[in-house]
């Protein structure tokens, strides 16, 4: 006879670990929509979820493409871009009445002053309420991207490393050290 104990199987979702069931059921609890925030290797997603029993309804949903449309030459994945992201995320749900929703990070803890915060700290700033700590954000100076157009700056000596470091900015006509004036500029014409 087996005295083996048998083996527990996992949600298949658990298993692939693209679903945390204990994380998913507090944020439920809330009875809030979830802020969900995704990065992929070339942009950034971001939906406003509702739980229905029937599955998941996605109220709002945008990704850091749309921000070509807006003049957008640089990263789709940087700060800059994570909070202009934000704005107009946090922008389009109050035009559809979503006024409160709650940060679903995923499977990944966020970090402090980190790219999450960046993009959380638009959405507040579009007059979204979503609860969250204090000391979180980074400097507006490096929301802005400040900290890429001084590297930019100090690189622009050695023009190889500089063509090497900056050639997707380069090949999209996007000069690096102009990427807070642009921030402005797209952040102006968003939020007006």
């Amino acid at each position: 006879m087996a005295t083996r104990k048998p083996k527990t199987v996992l949600y298949r979702r658990k298993r692939e670990q693209r679903t945390d069931y204990n994380k998913r059921m507090s944020l439920l609890l809330s009875r809030k929509p979830r802020l969900v925030v995704r990065f992929t290797n070339q942009k950034i997603v971001v939906q406003l979820i509702d739980f229905d029993a029937k599955g998941d309804k996605v109220l709002v949903g945008i990704d850091s493409s749309i921000l070509s449309s807006h003049g957008w030459k640089y990263s789709l994945k940087n700060n800059p871009a994570a909070y202009l992201v934000g704005l107009l995320f946090g922008k389009k749900a109050s035009e559809k009445g979503i006024k409160e929703a709650i940060l679903d990070s995923g499977f990944k803890s966020p970090l402090k002053k980190g790219k999450i915060y960046v993009l959380l700290k638009g959405v507040l700033d579009s007059g979204m309420k979503v609860s969250h700590g204090d000391g979180l954000f980074p400097t507006e100076e490096r929301i802005s991207g400040k900290d890429i157009q001084d590297y930019a700056l100090k690189l622009k000596e050695n023009k190889e490393l500089y063509e090497k470091r900056f050639a997707k900015y380069l090949k999209n006509n996007a000069n690096p050290e102009k990427i807070v004036e642009e921030f402005n500029k797209i952040k102006q014409k968003i939020a007006a």
